[in-house]
């Protein structure tokens, strides 16, 4: 059997091993229901609020601003249009021209609400600007939603600098933080966030689990009704098994060394750029783990397949979308030319990657390049 390289992550990372140990030990055991007031319904409501306290301990927030919900997608809808919902005399929403399709389809729902939605544009690096922002902000603005790492590009935005504009101007703060939760620091008091989107499966967890943090101070209404469970704001059976799997991932994820992967990273780069590859987005304000490079001449979904048959697995971009073959509104908004978008690979990858690995994925993209070129 060939040896499989996963360079995939920022779609989905394979789940830790201790996180299923973790979470099949939850479900033979603990699996009674939280709301439930017997002895397995209590242990079952401990866990879950333990988990509760870890997630929240890693930003700086207070455990009731914790919400579970089923991942990063429901976390943004819920987000945006619980906020709208419960604020509705504010009709402008400010969003960033790079924002992922769960915040920017949102947005498009919205303006059959009367809202007007702003895109700020991006430099060719990936970076919002900032007095471009500050300029749209003005007294009908309800919300500025700007995504602290980008899943296509992995650059990295200035959060706090972001945080700083809009309690100047006393509009609310959310963050897409999919990409970034457990790999980069946050810090909501000191980002002054007031709402943040995340998922365990971008971090060696469960698919199927993320949460929303909500600032107490923060009025949203819920988007699914019924039981009342998460404090009324996300009804349904919480997934304890999955919240402590995601707590599990976590753990490991704050203790893997990143400065070894960026290593391994910069020399993929570097090598990607010999062998006539264009990397997309800035390379200092980057995620550790993240390369989005193009080569012009070739069809970037067609060196995906080759690469596939190699046992290297690479994307094109959002796995979101991939699948419909839409023209990357990332690379668009960078300034990418038609067949630059189109010759574009994105490599993301975990803690298992190894310094004989590159070698091995260098020869075989310059394979693939050449092959597709020729």
């Amino acid at each position: 059997m060939k040896s499989i390289l996963y360079l995939d992550t920022a779609a989905t990372s394979p789940i830790y091993s201790a996180v299923v140990a973790e979470m099949n030990n939850i479900i033979k055991n603990n699996y009674g229901n939280p709301s439930s007031i017997h002895f397995q319904g209590e242990r079952a409501r401990k866990l879950l609020e333990e988990s509760r306290k870890k997630i929240a301990l890693s930003i700086n927030a207070n455990p009731e601003e914790i919400y579970f919900v089923s991942g990063g997608t429901e976390a943004n809808n819920l987000a945006l249009q619980g906020l709208a919902i419960a604020n509705p005399e504010k009709k402008k929403i400010i969003v960033s021209a790079i924002e992922h399709a769960s915040v920017l389809e949102v947005c498009n729902s919205l303006k059959n609400w009367g809202y007007q939605i702003v895109k700020i544009p991006v430099d060719k690096s990936g970076i919002i600007d900032f007095n471009d922002l500050e300029r749209e902000i003005n007294g009908n603005t309800l919300l500025v939603s700007i995504m602290h790492v980008n899943n296509e590009i992995g650059v990295i935005q200035d959060i706090e600098k972001i945080g700083a504009i809009c309690k100047t101007h006393k509009v609310f703060f959310h963050t897409d933080a999919v990409q970034s939760f457990g790999k980069e620091k946050i810090d909501v008091k000191r980002m002054q966030l007031s709402l943040i989107s995340a998922s365990a499966h971008k971090i060696g967890g469960p698919q199927g689990i993320g949460f929303l943090y909500v600032n107490q101070n923060v009025k949203i209404s819920p988007i699914i009704h019924g039981g009342g469970q998460e404090r009324g704001i996300r009804s349904g059976t919480e997934n304890v098994s999955a919240i402590t799997g995601f707590v599990k991932a976590l753990e490991i994820t704050e203790n893997t060394s990143k400065g070894r992967i960026k290593k391994l990273r910069d020399k993929l780069i570097q090598e990607l750029k010999q062998i006539g590859g264009k990397i997309n987005g800035s390379l200092e304000k980057r995620i550790y783990n993240n390369i989005n490079v193009s080569f012009s001449g070739i069809d970037g979904e067609t060196a995906v397949i080759f690469l596939s048959e190699r046992g290297i697995y690479v994307s094109t971009g959002s796995a979101c979308s991939s699948r419909a073959s839409k023209e990357s509104h990332v690379l668009k908004a960078l300034g990418l030319k038609e067949e630059e978008i189109k010759g574009s690979i994105r490599l993301t990858f975990g803690n298992s990657i190894k310094e004989k690995d590159a070698n091995f994925i260098i020869k075989e993209i310059d394979k693939v390049v050449k092959r597709l070129r020729g």
